[in-house]
């Protein structure tokens, strides 16, 4: 593995689906040592979550498991658990997303680790947090950061159509990104003062962060209101748009005193500028579903392809609503290394979302198949050859 940022960081992963395990694969981006601790079997349930109904695949397998390697050990015998405390010696950070009770039956939770390695730094993501009656409870991204946060409700086309699910790893990812963030601050804090202990994030608390405008205007004793129809948008500067094709676009002109003359003059409608229900920002707003009738029929007269080299001239911003297809092939997000290829070569992968000047992250490789490396953990750990083939006798040890 290439060295980097994190070289000599050693990592346990026992955490399952998508968030924490997520937030380890950011620590291997920047080359720690990530070992996947799985149960001997099936492995992580994750593994038997086909993107493609019918079809066995791996693909979000291979995203969020790249650079690790599996540790397949059965926890619930006291054999396995002695196994996690030898490795714990030697290990920096221990990431799990198992609910607080589960950690508790498996001699797991943070208390019972930090005892074998206070200097130990207990990554924890749970649905609902550490404390109160719902601290134990299970949830997914779906439930407990869109559904429960009121993202779900706001994000309608109308006030009366229905809500609208969440796509797979929506809330999980930034939640990552966000228990990433614990860790390393966490670790800043063992480099000052030597002391380990908990980095924690929840679903919920990321699902409020995430729809935090909103939720601090209801702090504040503000009435929040559905969206209302497209139509009747409050600003028809800052709406999207169907092309002559049926591709749409997002614009968003928000500095309309400095940008108006130029949009109007690209879109070959300085005429409006003269019309006394445009003449200012406020007969704007309040003439919006008429201002936004006359763009889209202006819009509707050219292809997409047509329309962002004029809108781009005129300096506005905008976006395409791009397919899943062209969001996999986008060249800008290949250059900025957002889709990076595998170390073997055969296809791209989704890298996580940031950089650090002068540091390079590890080209990633393939996810492992259970237990793939169990054996080579243990002897890096100073079992030998008896000892194991004892562990995987007593199927304690999957290899």
């Amino acid at each position: 593995m290439a060295e980097g940022i994190f070289s000599g960081l050693r990592v346990i992963d026992c955490a399952s689906w998508i968030a924490g395990p997520a937030a380890a694969t950011i620590l291997s981006d920047f080359g720690a040592e990530v070992i996947k601790l799985e149960p001997p079997g099936a492995g992580d349930p994750w593994r038997g979550s086909p993107p493609v109904p019918g079809r066995t695949t791996d693909y979000w397998w291979q995203l969020t498991s790249r650079n690790k390697r599996s540790l397949a050990i059965d926890l619930k015998q006291a054999d396995g658990l002695a196994v996690l405390h030898r490795l714990l010696a030697t290990t920096d950070i221990f990431i799990t997303n198992f609910p607080l009770p589960v950690r508790e039956r498996l001699k797991i939770a943070a208390a019972d680790l930090l005892a074998v390695n206070p200097r130990l730094i207990y990554g924890s993501m749970t649905a609902y947090g550490e404390v109160g009656a719902e601290s134990g409870r299970t949830g997914f991204d779906a439930t407990a950061y869109w559904a429960r946060t009121g993202l779900m409700d706001m994000v309608r086309a109308t006030p009366d159509t229905e809500p609208v699910r969440s796509m797979p790893g929506m809330g999980d990812h930034p939640t990552a990104t966000a228990l990433y963030a614990a860790i390393v601050t966490a670790l800043y804090r063992r480099e000052k003062t030597g002391r380990g202990g908990v980095a924690q994030t929840s679903l919920l608390q990321n699902g409020l962060w995430a729809n935090g405008c909103y939720v601090q205007n209801r702090l504040f004793g503000e009435h929040v209101a559905h969206r209302p129809p497209r139509r009747a948008t409050p600003s028809a500067l800052a709406n999207h748009y169907r092309c002559r094709d049926g591709r749409w676009f997002l614009m968003a002109l928000h500095n309309e005193a400095r940008q108006l003359a130029s949009f109007l003059k690209a879109i070959d409608a300085e005429h409006l500028a003269e019309d006394p229900r445009f003449a200012t920002q406020a007969e704007r707003r309040a003439n919006a579903p008429a201002l936004t009738t006359i763009l889209e029929r202006i819009f509707a007269t050219r292809d997409l392809a047509e329309w962002r080299p004029i809108l781009e001239k005129a300096g506005v911003t905008f976006g395409p609503v791009a397919s899943v297809d062209e969001a996999g092939d986008d060249p800008q997000s290949r250059l900025i290394g957002a889709l990076v290829p595998f170390a073997d070569g055969a296809g791209l992968t989704v890298s996580s979302p940031f950089h650090v000047e002068g540091e390079t992250k590890v080209a990633p490789a393939r996810a492992p198949a259970v237990g793939q490396h169990s054996e080579a953990v243990l002897r890096d750990a100073g079992y030998s050859a008896a000892e194991i083939d004892r562990l995987k006798g007593l199927g304690v040890l999957q290899a």
